[in-house]
């Protein structure tokens, strides 16, 4: 599988990544955006490392200028709250696009390969809260796609230690091809809380994450998507029960009429 790691000279924490991963890379005398190309084989798969000056969130169809299977972007993570993070999560948007990507369109998840890089995540010794976050914000590619991201300050995102720990865990997940099974989930918050203890309890993987404030704008048509765009197939929805809100029995309405199965994250 040809693997596509994407950094940002407009993003430090990205930059800080790439520094961390550059000693496990050899230099080629290919160029991409007037950057070098470095390159990596490992027994399962070819990995190109790839630096650009435009922020990742907003390269648009950028598997039209790179040929890769997968996509890899390592990124800052920005939270009000200032919590340390590492976290991961798929590109998309569920409603407007306010963060580069497509109104209304996800991208395509591997979810076997984000719970690897979680459970990765999840073993390393750090003070850190290890996260999966709810699908949002671009780029839109039309690849299997995953950011992993350092959060959630300018300290941080220069924290050497923590660049490390990511570099360590792409390496890790691109040694391997796993398979899970796959679940998407709906409610709850941003950084998915309730959802955690299925990746890290049992043999699925969870998908596209619509959380509370986006529940207004899912409809049949972007839950067939996120279904449709699941690299797997997705076994069943899961919903936060008590993180529906208002919208819980209209999203139950539809999920009923498109004969989709579904349980409540209490049940894991």
């Amino acid at each position: 599988m040809q693997i596509a790691i994407i950094c940002s000279t407009k993003d430090q924490a990205s930059m800080n990544i790439r520094e961390q991963l550059l000693p496990y890379f050899k230099e080629t005398d290919k160029k991409f955006d007037n950057h070098k190309i470095y390159e990596k084989q490992n027994k399962e798969n070819h990995l190109t490392l790839y630096t650009t000056d435009i922020e990742s969130v907003y390269y648009e169809n950028i598997d039209k200028k790179i040929q890769a299977d997968l996509f890899i972007f390592a990124t800052k993570h920005v939270s009000k709250s200032g919590i340390h993070s590492l976290s991961v999560h798929f590109p998309g948007n569920w409603g407007k696009a306010e963060l580069g990507g497509k109104d209304k369109t996800l991208c395509i998840a591997p979810s076997s390969i984000l719970k690897t890089a979680f459970l990765e995540l999840n073993k390393l010794k750090t003070d850190y809260e290890i996260i999966q976050e709810c699908t949002h914000h671009g780029p839109y590619i039309n690849k299997p796609a995953i950011f992993i991201e350092i959060g959630s300050d300018k300290k941080q995102w220069q924290d050497k230690k923590a660049g490390k720990n990511i570099a360590k865990v792409i390496l890790k997940i691109t040694e391997k091809n796993p398979k899970y099974k796959a679940v998407i989930a709906f409610g709850g918050l941003h950084h998915s809380p309730n959802f955690k203890k299925i990746l890290l309890n049992t043999e699925f993987a969870v998908s596209h994450v619509c959380p509370k404030y986006n529940l207004e704008n899912l409809n049949k048509n972007n839950i067939e998507q996120a279904i449709e765009k699941t690299v797997e197939k997705v076994e069943f929805i899961v919903l936060d029960w008590k993180g529906l809100g208002q919208e819980k029995n209209r999203i139950i309405k539809i999920l009923e009429e498109l004969n989709i199965k579904y349980k409540k994250s209490k049940e894991f």
